[in-house]
């Protein structure tokens, strides 16, 4: 059985992963035979937000202890992550990936990307195994990948110039449908970013699902 790593960025669309997109990243890993374990980094994140209302609250969380919520507490410090224990690596989006993970958020091309997401993400890379972006995550291939890898957040004109300038190969693509890398194993789908239903995500995460397996 093929095992998957699944690297989260806390909890909710506004402040950490998106939990559509990472519930459904679970449910077609396993309809596919496959097995997920989740990580996430034992910090603090950015900021946090009041998802009812959009605002900023005072106080902070701990990206780990957030994201546990949504792996029902199975769960592990991004710090232990060792890609030779799997066959391949998810990433889902939210807007965790660029104010946890990296800056890309606030700083677009100029952002900068946290050490040991990096680190893990290429260890992947280094030994063959293939990587799946979700939603915004792609925006980040250029801070991992070598430069002209192809990556796709959608079709907005102003993030699609940030990927650019951080190096990657920026590929229109629907919320539907998926973009591939062959040489570097790396698989995007923009979902929420384009998506305009769980069902309409689903369909574009089953795709880079089925392709990861595929390739692992």
């Amino acid at each position: 059985m093929k095992k998957i790593a699944i690297i989260l960025s806390g909890c909710g669309v506004f402040d950490g992963a998106e939990i559509h997109e990472t519930v459904l990243t679970m449910l077609h890993i396993e309809q596919l035979g496959a097995e997920y374990e989740c990580f996430a980094p034992n910090l603090n994140q950015h900021h946090v937000i009041n998802h009812l209302n959009g605002e900023t609250q005072q106080g902070s969380r701990n990206i780990l202890i957030e994201a546990a919520r949504i792996a029902r507490g199975n769960i592990h410090d991004l710090a232990t992550l060792n890609a030779s224990h799997f066959d391949a690596l998810v990433v889902p989006g939210g807007f965790g990936v660029a104010k946890n993970l990296s800056d890309f958020a606030f700083s677009g091309a100029n952002s900068t990307i946290l050490d040991i997401f990096k680190a893990a993400c290429q260890e992947f890379s280094q030994q063959n195994k293939p990587i799946a972006y979700l939603c915004i995550a792609p925006a980040l291939i250029g801070h991992i990948h070598p430069q002209g890898t192809l990556t796709t957040i959608g079709n907005d004109p102003d993030t699609a110039l940030a990927t650019e300038q951080l190096g990657a190969k920026h590929v229109d693509c629907a919320a539907n449908d998926i973009v591939i890398d062959l040489q570097q194993k790396v698989i995007c789908t923009p979902a929420y970013m384009l998506a305009n239903s769980i069902s309409e995500a689903s369909e574009g995460i089953a795709k880079a699902i089925t392709q990861l397996i595929d390739m692992a």
